[in-house]
């Protein structure tokens, strides 16, 4: 009998020693490769990086997942307590597990055959979406089962609370309840009503499934299960239940705004990923601040639209085909150098090709200004004469015979320099280059931010190199300023998540020309709007100066000007650089785009004067020939000199 007893007792032991043996093995298993918990210590999610317009208006937000932090105070009590009514009521005093929540639901798995119910607390949800997978395997609940306890044990219920609403996923991109009240309600999170937090609270149990956004009918029967268990437990009464169950859910077009400034805000992300870096960019929880004013980019975009709306009328009734039109636009703050306004295409939800940055085309006689300008620099004042004839350029200046032409055939004989390019003559302006040199005009045009390759030939003069529209803007812009060139820019500052600047703008600037031929080259621009090719814009106020642009076979039409505040280009063609059609040149297709949009540009705002230095006087000429007059004499004109420069 002993023997007997002690082979039971041998084989009891030995069973004891297998059975804790194989429970040892299996949580060093389970435990072996668990994450760190004092991770945590130092963890800071990913936060949405907000961008801003110089007018206050959210144009973008940046993110890898849709998270903005929030501190538990700013948490309305309705949603913690809904969160936890729906998801966990023994929350603040259970270790991390609801034991008796898990052996029903074993009971409920085992009679099913399959994982059926669940019984995971706030500490496991978050443990899980903290360091585990979503598969609903044994050894992962274990695992998380560990986790738990192992959060518990180290941080408090509401630090465990604050993770978790910070982490959670609530549907439709949003992590975290701050997010999921912007997505879905607009809104601040500590703005939320009773109604809106019972919505946000059960949205766990099923993100995408219970989504306003996805179901709205299914997201208002779970609001209302949430609403009714909180009066159950006691957490509203009859009256606030009848209320929030009553409330409706906003329309979603207020909840999902469409994408503002695209083509601005893929300009400017490009620019902070090379100064800031895409990780911080989109993780970080940045705050942007932009020069772009909302006001005026809605201008601009309605503008593009109409004046592309009308160059396609016109077409239709020539029965031209396809391809359909581009625009683009481009406004830049003269004393600043900052971009106000800018539009790439006539489809904001392409902006890979940006037609107002990226786009290289010839710009025509939107060039010309560039040539007189160096000009004036050189001594040349707006009454010189030069010769308006026909004439053939040989080798020795061109590559093989060029015989230049005017757009309109048309040839006048002498006449001043004002008169040329107010009404864009091409063969003075092809003759005052070649007086200057084409490497002159080159570096010239280097100097005003010109930086794409131009031909050394008298072409230049005509606009037959490449240039991109905001650069040939901000050239224009250095006019209005003085002579003084700022390389245009979007980004004003950047301040991180605790709101400490961490980036602020340095403009390039440098001075171009002289101030006395800038103003002088500026009143020779506003004599393009007085009497020359941009006459249509006399319907704006103030002070106004620019020039038109048309190319060969009207491929381009431009128009580039501006008032003493800001300056903007306009750019219509077709992506294959087909014709527009006969008679589209840059008067008739891209100016109505220029005047609307300065139209709004210039409303309600004191219009200013343009720099006139000291030295640099008025004259009175005969406006065709450059023939000096007294005021008093008939047809004379006021233009501007700076007989100083004179050699």
């Amino acid at each position: 009998m002993k023997l007997k007893a002690l082979k039971g007792w041998t084989w009891l032991a030995a069973v004891t020693g297998l059975l804790c043996g194989v429970t040892a093995g299996t949580l060093l298993a389970l435990t072996r490769d668990l994450p760190q918990i004092q991770s945590l210590e130092s963890y800071k999610p990913s936060a949405i990086t907000r961008i801003f317009s110089a007018d206050q208006v959210l144009l973008k937000e940046l993110y890898v997942e849709k998270r903005d932090p929030v501190d538990i105070s700013r948490v309305p009590a309705y949603l913690k307590t809904a969160l936890l009514t729906t998801e966990d009521r023994r929350f603040y005093e259970h270790s991390g597990l609801a034991i008796r929540g898990i052996l029903r639901a074993m009971v409920q798995n085992v009679r099913r055959g399959r994982f059926a119910q669940g019984a995971s607390t706030l500490t496991q949800q978050l443990a899980k979406t903290l360091f585990l997978t979503p598969r609903k395997t044994l050894s992962r609940k274990l695992r998380e089962a560990i986790l738990s306890i192992q959060l518990e044990r180290r941080y408090t219920k509401d630090e465990i609370l604050t993770l978790y609403l910070n982490q959670i996923y609530f549907g439709s991109g949003a992590y975290g309840v701050a997010s999921a009240a912007r997505v879905y309600f607009g809104k601040p999170v500590q703005d939320l009503t009773l109604a809106e937090c019972a919505l946000i609270a059960g949205l766990p149990k099923g993100p995408s499934r219970y989504s306003p956004l996805v179901n709205p009918e299914l997201a208002l029967e779970r609001r209302d299960v949430v609403l009714r268990q909180m009066l159950a437990t006691g957490v509203i009464d009859n009256q606030e239940y009848t209320a929030a169950r009553d409330e409706k859910l906003p329309e979603t077009q207020s909840r999902i705004e469409g994408s503002k400034a695209p083509y601005f805000i893929d300009f400017i992300i490009d620019s902070l990923e090379k100064n800031i870096g895409a990780g911080l960019l989109y993780k970080g929880g940045l705050t942007v601040h932009t020069t772009l004013s909302f006001e005026l980019q809605k201008a601009a975009e309605q503008a593009t639209a109409n004046g592309l709306e009308q160059l396609e009328s016109r077409r239709l009734r020539n029965q031209l085909m396809q391809p359909t039109p581009q625009g683009a636009l481009v406004a830049i703050n003269i004393q600043t150098g900052g971009i106000m306004a800018m539009v790439g295409g006539r489809d904001g939800s392409d902006t890979s090709f940006n037609r107002a940055v990226v786009a290289r085309r010839q710009p025509g006689s939107a060039f010309k200004p560039i040539i007189y300008a160096l000009a004036l620099e050189r001594g040349f004042q707006p009454y010189d004469k030069i010769l308006d004839a026909p004439v053939i350029f040989s080798a020795s200046s061109q590559s093989g015979e060029w015989q230049p032409k005017n757009f309109s055939q048309e040839y006048e004989g002498e006449i001043s320099l004002r008169w040329a390019l107010a009404h864009s003559k091409n063969i003075p302006a092809v003759r005052l280059l070649e007086k200057l040199g084409p490497s002159s005009a080159i570096q010239f045009a280097r100097s005003l931010g010109l930086q794409d390759p131009l031909q050394p030939n008298l072409s230049l003069a005509l606009g037959t190199s490449e240039v991109t529209l905001l650069e040939l803007t901000a050239a224009y812009a250095a006019f209005a300023n003085q002579g003084k060139y700022i390389r245009p820019y979007g980004v004003t500052t950047v301040a991180d998540a605790e709101g400490q600047t961490i980036w602020r703008i340095k403009p390039e600037q440098r001075i171009a020309m002289s101030r006395n031929g800038a103003a002088v080259i500026t009143n020779m621009l506003e004599a393009v709007i007085r009497e020359g090719t941009g006459q249509a814009a006399k319907v704006l106020p103030g002070p106004i100066a620019g020039k038109t642009g048309t190319t060969n076979e009207y491929k381009d039409a431009l128009f580039i000007g501006y008032s003493p505040h800001v300056a903007t280009g306009v750019w219509v063609g077709n992506d294959d650089a087909s014709t527009l059609g006969t008679g589209e040149t840059g008067a008739r297709a891209a100016l109505p785009i220029w005047i609307e949009f300065l139209q709004h540009a210039l409303a309600g705002r004191t219009q200013g004067y343009f720099d006139i230095p000291d030295n640099v006087r008025p004259v009175y000429i005969q406006p065709r020939t450059g023939e000096r007059l007294s005021p008093g004499d008939r047809g004379a004109v006021e233009t501007l000199a700076n007989e100083s420069s004179r050699n």
